[in-house]
């Protein structure tokens, strides 16, 4: 008995990981399908709307004042312009700040420098008391390491003002250090998997696609009636998506224009966000799976979001399937036919998902020759494998409600 439910864990184990790579070869297949855009990007109204731009900090000295300068640089009417800097921190970023806001007001920009009293809320915290205090219906946001061109309000304007119901426009991020060392290659290769290939199908299919906290615009109604900003969650982006979502609303991605980040250049530094974006999954999950099953989505809509916000499973199920697939082979004595079976058709499964999502978004977006590709792929199974020994159990807390505190990326500036 006790052999057959160990046999019975390895099964569901493998299931749970079919069913998730179900959901990337149907990325896959529709990124083959689906016809190409057209690039032409609608044209903007004479009368341009005020727009607010917002940069939440935390102790991030090095990228601040470049973040404001970028901002300030944003090809928009000046008296249509307001950035607010969303200053939480507890370091000499203020100090850095207060004299590039200084500077920019001198050359008559209208910037905002916003300390709160406590940091409550975290990031959403932030987003909403900067909100609170403008009334522009248009509300761009960029963390501190995220460069936006002149050029890019223009063409995201132009795209959320051309769709009356569009709650949010994401545009696809470039990494400035994608080329630093080996993780910020397997990184850049599995974001551009992310962009090229899952968000923009899922955007393209009509189905809820996530804003990724930073190059983007939000539209004021939308949040208002999604009501607003959330810091029960830490995926608080993800969040106000599938809740504005729920009031009828959609988004609109955008290969171009694109903003250019950071990725975290050190692997401690990686697991540590991954980790905060997996149980911030998982907390969305907990609370919004509910209501999305019992609202008037799409079958396909209502599918692909939940395997989307359960696709953090597979590192505890990855986990699991690997300890009671050695304990099935010692009770066994041998490795069953059927289990050889399944080993065989995840190998190629696992292999099909790997190829179709990089190769894809590698060729889409130019990076380089095929050995570049094949070096930076070999590496991304080994870090799946290394998350999931280090976030199993932080992703299996945030499944069974454990709260943990919002922990940013350090950022270098590079």
């Amino acid at each position: 008995m006790l052999l057959f439910a160990i046999d019975l864990i390895v099964f569901l184990s493998l299931a749970a990981q079919f069913v998730i790579a179900g959901y990337f070869l149907y990325l896959v297949y529709w990124l083959i399908e689906l016809p190409a855009e057209d690039a032409v990007p609608p044209p903007l109204p004479a009368e341009l709307p005020h727009v607010l731009v917002q940069i939440p900090v935390y102790n991030e000295p090095l990228v601040v004042e470049r973040a404001l300068v970028a901002a300030a640089a944003l090809d928009w009417p000046r008296e249509r312009l307001t950035i607010q800097l969303l200053d939480d921190s507890t370091d000499i970023t203020p100090d850095i700040a207060g004299h590039a806001v200084v500077r920019l007001r001198r050359d008559g920009v209208d910037v905002a420098h916003l300390r709160r009293a406590e940091r409550s809320g975290f990031k959403a915290g932030a987003l909403a008391a900067g909100l609170a205090l403008s009334d522009a219906p248009y509300v761009a946001v960029f963390d501190a390491d995220f460069v936006p061109p002149p050029d890019w309000l223009q063409g995201a304007m132009a795209a959320i003002l051309a769709d009356p119901k569009a709650a949010f426009v994401q545009t696809r991020i470039e990494w400035g250090n994608g080329e630093r060392n080996w993780l910020t290659r397997a990184q850049r290769l599995m974001q551009d998997a992310h962009f090229a290939v899952e968000q923009d199908v899922r955007a393209r299919r009509g189905v809820p696609f996530q804003f990724n906290g930073t190059g983007g615009i939000w539209r004021r109604a939308a949040v208002e009636e999604a009501g607003g900003w959330s810091h029960d969650t830490l995926s608080e982006d993800l969040d106000l998506v599938l809740r504005t979502h729920l009031k009828g609303w959609h988004g609109v991605f955008l290969m171009e224009p694109h903003v250019t980040g950071e990725l975290p250049s050190k692997l401690d530094d990686f697991s540590a966000q991954q980790s905060r974006w997996s149980k911030g999954f998982m907390q969305v999950a907990r609370k919004l799976l509910g209501p999305i099953w019992n609202s008037d989505w799409s079958d396909e809509a209502k599918f692909t979001t939940t395997v989307a916000l359960g696709q953090q499973l597979i590192f505890p199920v990855l986990i699991v399937g690997v300890v009671a697939l050695i304990l099935s082979v010692i009770g066994h004595g041998y490795l069953t036919g059927f289990f050889r079976f399944l080993l065989w058709l995840w190998l190629c499964a696992m292999l099909a998902v790997l190829v179709g999502m990089t190769w894809g978004a590698y060729r889409r977006l130019q990076r380089g020759d095929i050995v570049r590709y094949l070096i930076a792929a070999a590496s991304v199974p080994a870090l799946i494998v290394y998350l999931a020994t280090a976030n199993a159990g932080a992703i299996v807390g945030a499944g069974f409600g454990r709260k943990t505190e919002f922990k940013r990326t350090p950022k270098t500036g590079a």
